[in-house]
């Protein structure tokens, strides 16, 4: 059998929610703050995973202008009744200090492609929500519950409620059927059914290194519940050497041969200081079901970097060069931030990409910045832009960015006289000030007429270096060697459990005179590169 490489979906692709219908698998995953929300993913063996639409992508079903860092879209769950698919989702607008602002919604629609439907207002009594199809035709709603007076952690339990569809609502009591254990901070609920057990399957432990799964059932969906022997089926939090950390937040999934599977949420960190520069990735590991009915990871609770897969075809094109143009408008794997009104920060016209100046870069509003997840320890970046600065308040470039408080950012810009120049920005890990540095000893003085090419290179997800070129010239170097550690949750601003997101490259405009200058992008190349010390990419 051939063995797969964890993770099966690298980069920013947490809290993964998996389906199969027929011989077709499916996983969703978190979004939070890009636009449009939710990635799902096919797959016909489970190894190789394509992207096949972010539902949630006009105005009616989500709008995030506002919303702060790593808020948005949390943990969706997707699910299929045998007449159509139905996802959940939390849409947080505040998740710092001592409240959170969550808000569920229930989408659905005849095929993974859509229609998706407008949304179902569920409640907001905490996140992550999850859906489940009753062998008696009757769903379950069940999400965490967040109580403020709970100190110092406000995780209070799960809560069940029956979902009313032909109502569109939420009816009858409900219930807190599982408190958690003593690891804390239950989040993350799944319900099957299997053998007259009602199982229920949690991430614990938040979203950092002590992460974990757990698992409890039950004769009856309202409980009690009883707890796995094991209680964590799935964790790292014992192991620090083990090669995927953070491990938790899962879903199950049966083959058509009956075989059992766990997809979660991983991270896989670099440097002494542990930082997992992709964010939190997407995992799989075999599991089975013991005589106990209990089900259990093979080999676990400590997840396989390697995982068999019968029939897994391999076909992955992971170190391909990817060469962006837009002939043929904005390709798949890019996002923006927060809205669903693009024509106000992009357009796709004459095969160039162009971006329209508007607010500065992280902001929570509205700022023009077009960019895909970085997938890779080490890659090199570059883009052709056009542009035509007139003051220090308008500038336009190439950016590798985690959030508002974590960027670096190579930008065409010019000197209050008005001579086009090219400077660094950088903001590393200053929240909640945002704090912006200019690194370079002087910026550069270019001709104030003529395209400019930006690269970067990033190696093993610890150091990055700039470079530029003027037409007809070479590429050279600009700037520092920097840090590139910093863009990863453990420094994306906040505290541990604070940061969900993910590293990105990719094309940014700002205009703050509020004249709406755009800047003209030819192309977008993402050049993964094999480096012989990666200890996760090199076999």
């Amino acid at each position: 059998m051939p063995l797969v490489r964890n993770p099966i979906i690298p980069g920013f692709n947490a809290d993964p929610s998996i389906l199969r219908v027929g011989d077709d698998y499916y996983i969703a995953t978190s979004t939070f703050e890009w636009y449009p929300g939710v990635q799902i993913y096919h797959s016909k063996d489970l190894a190789n995973w394509d992207l096949v639409i972010r539902p949630l992508d006009r105005k009616s079903q989500l709008d995030m202008r506002g919303a702060p860092d790593s808020c948005g879209i949390w943990a969706p769950c997707l699910t299929h009744d045998g007449d159509k698919f139905w996802l959940v989702y939390t849409y947080v607008t505040r998740k710092d200090g001592s409240f959170k602002d969550a808000h569920n919604y229930i989408v659905h629609a005849p095929s993974v492609e859509g229609p998706w439907s407008d949304p179902i207002y569920a409640n907001s009594s905490g996140f992550d929500p999850s859906l489940f199809h009753d062998d008696d035709g009757r769903k379950w709603f069940v999400n965490m519950l967040w109580d403020h007076r709970k100190r110092p952690r406000s995780f209070a339990g799960i809560a069940l409620q029956e979902f009313d569809p032909v109502a569109g609502k939420l009816v009858g009591p409900w219930k807190n059927i599982f408190k958690g254990s003593e690891l804390d901070l239950v989040e993350g609920p799944h319900l099957y059914k299997r053998n007259g057990w009602y199982y229920l399957l949690t991430a614990e432990g938040g979203t950092a290194y002590e992460h974990a799964c757990t698992l409890v059932r039950s004769r009856d969906v309202w409980g009690p519940y009883e707890t796995h022997p094991q209680t964590h089926i799935l964790t790292s939090k014992d192991t620090p050497f083990a090669a995927l950390q953070r491990a938790g937040h899962g879903d199950i999934v049966d083959t058509p041969d009956g075989k059992t599977y766990l997809v979660h949420l991983t991270g896989r960190p670099v440097g002494q200081r542990r930082r997992c520069v992709l964010g939190r990735e997407c995992a799989i590991q075999e599991a089975y079901w013991g005589e106990d009915d209990w089900l259990y990871v093979k080999g676990g609770p400590v997840p396989s970097l390697y995982v068999d897969l019968p029939g897994a075809r391999i076909e992955s094109n992971y170190w391909a060069e990817h060469h962006y143009t837009f002939k043929d408008g904005l390709h798949k794997d890019f996002q923006w931030l927060r809205t669903p009104e693009t024509n106000r920060i992009f357009s796709v016209a004459d095969g160039t990409l162009s971006l329209i100046g508007r607010e500065s870069i992280g902001s929570w509003f509205e700022q023009a910045l077009v960019a895909r997840r970085q997938t890779h320890f080490s890659y090199d970046a570059e883009t052709v832009i056009d542009y035509a600065p007139t003051n220090e308040r308008q500038f336009a470039g190439l950016v590798a960015y985690y959030c508002r408080y974590n960027f670096f950012y190579l930008a065409v810009t010019a000197h209050a006289d008005g001579q086009r120049e090219i400077n660094i920005f950088r903001s590393e890990a200053s929240y909640p000030e945002g704090k912006l540095d200019t690194p370079a000893p002087e910026p550069i003085q270019i001709p104030n007429e003529g395209k400019v090419k930006l690269g970067v290179s990033i190696r093993g997800g610890l150091t990055l270096q700039f470079f530029y070129a003027l037409e007809g010239q070479e590429m050279q170097k600009v700037g520092p060697v920097f840090d590139a550690s910093i863009l990863s949750d453990e420094c994306g601003g906040h505290l541990a459990h604070g940061s969900f997101t993910g590293a990105f490259v990719g094309m940014a405009c700002s205009d703050v005179n509020g004249t709406a200058l755009p800047a003209k992008f030819d192309y977008l190349t993402y050049r993964p590169v094999q480096d012989p010390t990666d200890r996760y990419e090199v076999a």
